[in-house]
């Protein structure tokens, strides 16, 4: 009971000497309704608080891959690892996966074989090593400098020429790693390989080329290379286009690749077919050297006589075909093979040049012909009519003229009475006369008129010659060669396209 009560006067005396204090410091005491306002008024204070939009940063639970007092190496105990050892060494090889992005198809080479290709190149595999503590399950992406300090896969291109990663603004490389060791290595690349085309129908010809991707160091014991997810592995941009070439389709496969002193390799195939647009090299080639071969048709309808318009029309189409032959061959490589593109233009050369030999064949026959007409001419006694009909000594009113029995007489006879060049009793050649005396041309379409020349031989020496008297048919022909060439030549050519469009196209 006493306890009690010295505990009472305890707390008032500690409760009067409070007050005291307070009173002294100027400050008074706050009664209980006070304290209540001043707590509602915090909880209203800290629930506007509460509404503001925070960013959805704020919101996600503390993560140490996304703290900036921790460093990558560290986090993912870089220097704990031996990294020039592949994962799981010596136990069974590590698969990785690999999928390609083309972005573009820049050029396609026939001189070189090649062509210029730019992707993207991913690798995934999984290295535990590099695995991580992650609350949230976040990856973390780093660039090309970490990707110098861990594990790579070492891929190269089989067969190609030059290959660069690019490097504007920085590498473009990426390298992303998961918390459970899973790795994302991706690289921009462009490459130029080789590309092994069959030219023997070019340019009516479809090429396939490959991109082959190997590992250079590690064998199928040690790595198993693989398209991710087949086919889908390989994507393209639709944008893609060529201007002599359409891309007609793109697909993958795999291949075991050996070399005698290291072993079996896993390697990748991209191939990709293209066919080439003909529409350039028909304005470029082909009609280029039908027109000239048309145009060299333009001399059979020319004068034989004419040699000044025949002969640089033949030599001109002449030239202009080899002019295009040799623009042809200077852009495409030095194969051993006919291309069919060659096949077209030589025939078409061929055909230019035969009609430079045949005004040739048809000048020669022509002198000849004009030869044995002026020896025939020489050996008669009279060339009443034959040689120049101005000094006609026969009268045009009556069928025959006769002077002396000694002296020949001339009628004129029909022409199918005549006999034929060269047969026996016949005396000297055909000669064939226009209507203005030009010798050997027809006239009004190709209309005829022959002269028939009846010698009567009194002199005893002539008949010798001739050993009885006879007709003497003159008959010359010498534009025949150029009335066939009309046909043959046009329907030969024709009969070539036909053949050559239906092989080849």
């Amino acid at each position: 009971m006493r306890t009690a009560i010295v505990f009472v006067l305890f707390y008032f005396c500690l409760a009067e000497t409070s007050g005291r204090s307070a009173c002294q410091r100027g400050h008074k005491p706050e009664t209980y309704k006070q304290i209540r306002s001043r707590r509602e008024t915090s909880r209203l204070d800290e629930g506007e608080n509460n509404s503001k939009p925070r960013s959805p940063i704020l919101k996600r639970s503390p993560d140490r891959t996304k703290s900036t007092m921790t460093k990558s190496e560290q986090l993912l105990r870089i220097d704990d690892h031996d990294f020039t050892m592949r994962p799981a060494f010596g136990g069974p090889p590590i698969p990785v996966g690999v999928d390609v992005q083309i972005e573009s198809l820049d050029t396609i080479s026939e001189v070189d074989m090649d062509f210029t290709m730019t992707l993207y190149l991913r690798h995934y595999w999984k290295d535990e090593r590099l695995s991580f503590p992650s609350s949230n399950n976040q990856s973390m992406t780093f660039d090309s400098r970490l990707a110098k300090k861990i594990w790579v896969p070492d891929m190269f291109f089989v067969h190609s020429k030059r290959s660069f990663i690019h490097d504007t603004t920085t590498d473009n490389v990426m390298l992303r790693v998961y918390p459970d060791g899973n790795v994302l290595y991706s690289m921009r690349v462009t490459v130029t390989a080789m590309c092994n085309m069959d030219l023997s129908r070019f340019p009516l010809d479809t090429q396939t080329c490959s991109l082959e991707i190997e590992s250079y160091a590690y064998t199928d014991d040690d790595l198993m290379l693989y398209w991710k997810k087949g086919n889908e592995s390989l994507n393209t941009d639709e944008r893609i286009s060529l201007s002599q070439f359409l891309i007609q389709k793109f697909h993958t496969t795999t291949k075991l690749a050996f070399y005698s002193s290291t072993g079996w390799y896993n390697r990748l195939y991209i191939h990709f077919t293209l066919r080439r647009h003909i529409f350039f090299f028909l304005l470029q080639t082909y009609f280029p050297a039908t027109l000239m071969v048309m145009l060299s048709w333009v001399s059979f309808w020319i004068d034989r006589r004419a040699v000044p318009a025949r002969v640089p029309l033949g030599i001109t189409t002449v030239l202009t075909m080899s002019t295009i032959i040799t623009g042809v061959n200077a852009s495409m490589p030095r194969v051993s093979y006919i291309k069919a593109v060659d096949i077209y233009l030589w025939v078409s050369f061929v055909f230019v040049f035969l009609s430079v030999i045949e005004y040739a064949a048809v000048n020669y026959l022509s002198t000849v012909q004009e030869r044995k007409e002026r020896k025939l001419r020489e050996r008669l006694p009279c060339t009443c009519g034959i040689g120049n009909p101005e000094d006609m000594m026969c009268d045009p009113q009556i069928s025959g003229y006769t002077t002396d029995p000694q002296v020949t007489s001339y009628s004129s006879m029909d022409a199918n009475t005549t006999g034929n060049y060269g047969s026996p009793g016949n005396y000297g050649t055909a000669v064939n006369y226009g209507t203005a005396g030009n010798y050997g041309m027809p006239e009004n379409g190709g209309r005829q008129e022959r002269m028939l020349a009846q010698v009567v031989l009194g002199d005893p020496q002539l008949v010798n010659q001739v050993k009885r008297p006879g007709y003497v048919n003159i008959w010359i022909d010498t534009h025949a060669i150029d009335k066939y060439s009309r046909i043959v030549f046009p329907g030969s050519y024709v009969l070539f396209n036909v053949i050559y469009w239906s092989i080849y196209s």
